[in-house]
């Protein structure tokens, strides 16, 4: 093996090593929720549930005061029923909501704007790069985030380019 094949067995074994940790150090779960907004709740259910076989694990009220401070709603109060493949920690989230509202696919401002994936949940240690990342971006941040959650997190709420919303939750160191 000459001087140049090492160099690059080297170059590159460095370059994958390094996009190995940037992923490791980056984020807080390896797992990810989706959110889902639908028309009419009692017909999903009944089709996750006893059509796919998804169970439910959970359920959560968001009250007023948190979807408009965090931007979510805009202030309007949301029950959302927790379903995944298995009920273990180990497994994702599919979070469905409903607002009562028929399809019609509006330019979204808030998750209750559609039916249909409306956001994803993504863990991370830190929200500081993440949000200095999405500034160099010009992505706006909604509501008045990033919001507390409790003493040690925060929550941040993105749109992505399709109006897809992208939650992070992380300590915001």
């Amino acid at each position: 093996m000459n001087k140049y094949s090492i160099f690059c067995f080297l170059f590159f074994f460095a370059m994958f090593s390094s996009k190995i940790s940037l992923s490791q150090n980056t984020f807080s779960s390896k797992l990810i929720s989706i959110g889902v907004v639908v028309s009419d709740l009692d017909r999903s259910m009944d089709f996750y549930l006893n059509g796919i076989g998804m169970v439910k694990t959970s359920s959560f009220n968001l009250d007023k005061d948190f979807t408009k401070r965090s931007g979510l709603t805009g202030g309007v109060p949301v029950t959302v029923n927790v379903l995944k493949l298995e009920n273990s920690p180990e497994a994702n989230e599919w979070k469905i909501m409903s607002f009562g509202k028929s399809p019609s696919h509006p330019k979204q401002k808030f998750v209750q704007d559609d039916t249909g994936m409306q956001y994803i949940t993504i863990n991370v240690k830190s929200l500081r790069p993440v949000m200095e990342r999405l500034k160099k971006l010009k992505v706006s941040l909604l509501g008045n985030t990033p919001t507390p959650l409790n003493k040690d997190l925060h929550f941040l709420l993105v749109q992505d380019p399709d109006g897809n919303f992208v939650e992070l939750i992380g300590a915001l160191d």
